[in-house]
């Protein structure tokens, strides 16, 4: 059994890739941020398991279809590949914010898939990075330490919830996916 405390939780749009306010519809929009593969795939070389949860409310929305999401991770995962990395699972919600599903973050739903799905019992000890408050809530609900990046809407986050870059606050601020994981091998987990 894996144990959580070797697991990163990543969102998609912001974290990995650029993020758009008219969404990331097709795959010639999907255009990951230079370090984030290297260090998605610096993570799994160091023996980390990693996940992806992202809301993926366009298709709720009519503006791309699941076989369009499909390959967005494809080239996600072949990228990482490439990079000598992997991606271990990919949880996402196709609803839109008034879908009464439980899978949209800031609900834990999508992280709770994640946990099936790599047959932990929790997440707590896990890494939750994400660019929004959302992201966190979600991180939060299943106990997993959370980590905001600037990146994406990260900045905006940070502006709208300054309590975040508090002395006091739980959550580490990263300017992007690379610095964490740099700082978190660094950290020399067992």
């Amino acid at each position: 059994m894996t144990s959580p405390d070797r697991l990163v939780i990543l969102d998609r749009d912001g974290v990995i890739n650029q993020d758009s306010d008219s969404y990331v519809k097709c795959l010639a929009e999907w255009v990951p941020y230079p370090t984030a593969i290297q260090a998605i795939a610096r993570l799994s070389g160091a023996g980390w398991m990693v996940a992806v949860a992202t809301n993926q409310s366009g298709i709720a929305r009519g503006y791309y279809d699941e076989a369009t999401l499909d390959a967005m991770h494809a080239e996600l995962n072949r990228r990482v590949g490439e990079a000598g990395g992997r991606i271990d699972y990919i949880a996402w919600c196709p609803h839109g914010p008034d879908g009464g599903c439980d899978c949209r973050k800031p609900l834990p739903g999508l992280l709770n898939e994640i946990r099936l799905a790599l047959g932990m019992k929790t997440l707590a000890g896990s890494w939750m990075v994400g660019d929004s408050l959302r992201d966190l809530q979600a991180g939060e609900a299943v106990g997993a330490h959370s980590v905001l990046v600037r990146t994406g809407k990260g900045e905006r986050t940070l502006a709208e919830n300054p309590e975040l870059a508090d002395q006091a606050s739980a959550t580490r601020i990263f300017d992007d996916l690379s610095g964490f994981v740099t700082w978190l091998l660094d950290q020399q987990y067992p």
